[in-house]
């Protein structure tokens, strides 16, 4: 598994997500409950995306282990 090609694409999403972030909070039109709703499935989904990059180095890490033991 290609651990660094995985984390290299979800960090392009992350760049992504922060992208929309920013046009979120620039947008004067919304006011401060808009800008929580809409904010909230942006920062779920960036926890959600590190959470899963960290379990993918985790299997990782143990399965090297495992196979060094043998």
């Amino acid at each position: 598994m290609n651990v660094n090609f995985i984390e290299l694409k979800m960090n392009e999403i992350i760049a992504e997500l922060e992208k929309e972030v920013m046009q979120i909070l620039s947008n004067e039109k919304l006011d401060k409950k808009q800008t929580n709703l809409r904010m909230k499935p942006l920062t779920s989904t960036k926890k959600i995306l590190n959470n899963a990059l960290e379990s993918i180095k985790m299997v990782e890490k143990l399965g090297k282990e495992e196979i060094e033991k043998q």
